[in-house]
């Protein structure tokens, strides 16, 4: 995959691609399937399936497991989910005023059929967080279970881990079973994170032609994904009544991008300033008026005293 195809692929491209590969068939109990070896599944730089498997009758997502019976690692994971989605949804639906992409949120992804021996399940991968440009919300009409390769076409464009352990989990780069491995060398991920609260750091990799990169940080100690116009950094601060180092995103000018909630209270605030400054103004014209009051009160009790002496005021 050369640089230039790891951008975001036009509506058109995507179009095209779904249209030359994609055919869909009667669905039919995952127990009728042949599972070929993982050799034999595999993806041509992220794109497609290899062209011996076009037009098999594989299975979708409503036929492949949803779960594992695995649990969320600690109790960070799902608000710092939330808190990149919440943040990031007004930038992407700007950006895709036709709808037409997904947000995951530890939801599978499956990249390969699993071998005759194995669980569905081992031929996905559980992403904490990632975005897919240029794919309908709904599929038939329904949300998505998992996010299927073979069916899709489309290589998410960003993926996100958040540490739990030592990193030694996100960094594997060992051939078919690595996270590692399976972003850059399989589903081909252009842009894969990795955040450790731990250590108050984020990792973004980069795919340049086969192997990822690390991406330098820009004056802001941010790592910038030009394509998206956003920017990967470390925010201490509070969200949802916890302080720690966050991970956060930020635009293209360095301003943070904000969560509904945070959105709303700077509303409140500003409709709160804006109340003060309108209290502020109406209390200068009271006390100009008051002022004016007591001058006039004063020009005429000197009135009156200037009578009192036969001496009519001018």
């Amino acid at each position: 995959m050369t640089i230039a195809q790891t951008q975001i692929p036009e509506i058109g491209e995507v179009s095209a691609v779904r249209r030359k590969f994609r055919k869909e068939s009667r669905a039919k109990p995952l127990d009728g399937f042949r599972l070929p070896d993982i050799t034999q599944l595999l993806f041509k730089k992220g794109e497609k399936l290899a062209d011996s498997f076009e037009g098999a009758d594989l299975p979708d997502h409503t036929q492949l497991p949803c779960e594992d019976n695995d649990f969320v690692r600690n109790f960070q994971e799902h608000p710092q989910s939330i808190l990149i989605t919440d943040s990031f949804l007004p930038l992407l639906e700007r950006r895709h005023p036709d709808n037409r992409f997904i947000i995951g949120q530890d939801s599978g992804i499956y990249w390969r059929l699993a071998e005759k021996d194995e669980k569905p399940q081992k031929g996905a991968i559980c992403p904490d967080w990632f975005y897919v440009a240029g794919v309908p919300r709904l599929l038939d009409g329904q949300m998505r279970r998992s996010y299927v390769m073979w069916k899709e076409h489309v290589t998410p464009f960003l993926v996100m881990e958040f540490v739990s352990g030592n990193g030694s989990e996100e960094r594997d780069k060992t051939p078919k079973h690595g996270k590692f491995w399976i972003y850059e060398q399989m589903i081909r991920v252009p842009y894969y994170a990795i955040y450790e609260v731990k250590t108050e750091s984020v990792e973004l990799w980069q795919l340049k032609g086969s192997r990822y990169e690390l991406v330098p940080t820009n004056d802001r100690d941010h790592y910038p994904i030009p394509s998206l116009g956003v920017e990967l950094g470390i925010w201490q601060g509070v969200y949802q009544g916890t302080e720690l180092p966050w991970m956060r995103l930020w635009d293209a000018q360095g301003n943070l991008l904000l969560t509904g909630h945070e959105l709303a209270e700077q509303e409140r605030q500003q409709t709160e300033q804006e109340r003060q400054r309108t209290e502020q103004e109406h209390q200068r014209v009271e006390q100009e008026r008051q002022r004016a009051e007591q001058e006039r009160q004063r020009a005429e009790h000197l009135a009156s005293q200037l009578r009192a002496l036969g001496v009519e005021p001018a």
